[in-house]
């Protein structure tokens, strides 16, 4: 309940606004969207906003069955809605290849990319490519991802002459971790479900702070960045049962809700007033400051070569 009395910042918005009115009066009719993880939590009312704000929304979905529910569900509510699913597993990247052949043999545009989809708490496993799980979905999936659609986003931005934007789902939890255990990530010893999950997010810190100074130093006119949503009730934390018994009981009560917890994203994703912000970290719809590994300039270079290496 604490976000009922959030202050609002400089861009207007505070803890409690939530995506639809972060998103107010925003045209997005000649936009284009990928959203990962888009049937359910903020994912899900990041896909519904952005899709009432007349964006062209492609929800990259594990469960096509369930995407087709969601899909249907959001049309019920806004029946001019532009919407389409198509089947991603972030942890495969057999899977993320296929998805990046498929949407770029559509010959659609992609002005935004919203790297959502995240796992935590899960048992210690390993990928079908032999990479820890949460590290593989969390990170590695969404930079393959990236990669593969970086030149459709280019093409788009070039001609189209509006602005991309990769949006990176992080969390308040990539501060737990000291840095990138790049010689652990495999080893079950050292796994630990909120230090892994955390490290998983501060990688995507560093990949949207790699991501935008590439893009600067191209001229390009896209930018990234990374955002924590906020506490929320979603169901991330299903794994754990105590945990989940817990954040559905107590956690409704203190966290925010999911329109809430979509707002960061979808003012990232779609409002004006972030045009000229490039490379930062967001929490409440407002730029927040990172710690120092996760501006870490040396430390983001370091794991963008990494990951590149696991992706060949």
């Amino acid at each position: 309940m604490w976000w009922l009395f959030g202050r609002k910042n400089s861009s207007g918005f505070s803890s409690s606004s939530t995506a639809e009115e972060v998103t107010q009066g925003i045209d997005g009719s000649n936009l284009t969207a990928i959203v990962t993880g888009a049937t359910s939590g903020i994912g899900n009312e990041t896909a519904r906003v952005l899709a009432m704000r007349g964006v062209h929304v492609i929800m990259a979905v594990r469960n096509l069955v369930t995407a087709k529910d969601v899909k249907e569900a959001i049309l019920k509510e806004i029946p001019n809605a532009k919407l389409d699913y198509m089947e991603l597993d972030l942890s495969s990247m057999a899977s993320v290849r296929k998805f990046a052949s498929d949407f770029i043999s559509s010959a659609l545009p992609l002005n935004i990319l919203v790297n959502n989809a995240g796992i935590f708490a899960v048992p210690f496993t390993l990928s079908e490519d032999n990479i820890e799980l949460i590290f593989a979905t969390n990170h590695i999936g969404h930079f393959l991802l990236t990669n593969l659609l970086l030149d459709t986003m280019k093409k788009t931005a070039h001609e189209s002459k509006k602005q991309g934007r990769v949006v990176n789902v992080s969390s308040i939890l990539y501060r737990l971790p000291r840095g990138i255990r790049f010689d652990q990530i495999n080893d079950p010893s050292s796994y630990h479900m909120w230090f892994t999950y955390g490290q998983s997010k501060l990688a995507n810190v560093l990949h949207a702070n790699e991501l935008a100074r590439r893009f600067k130093e191209e001229g390009v006119d896209i930018t990234a960045n990374s955002l924590h949503p906020g506490a929320v009730v979603t169901n991330i934390f299903r794994h754990t049962n105590i945990l989940s018994g817990l954040i559905n009981t107590v956690g409704r009560l203190v966290f925010k809700n999911v329109q809430q917890g979509a707002a960061t994203t979808c003012y990232v994703a779609l409002h004006p007033q972030v045009r000229e912000i490039n490379g930062h970290y967001f929490e409440d719809c407002n730029v927040s400051t990172e710690n120092s590994q996760a501006r870490n300039p040396e430390l983001a270079k370091k794991l963008w070569d990494f990951s590149l290496n696991l992706i060949k």
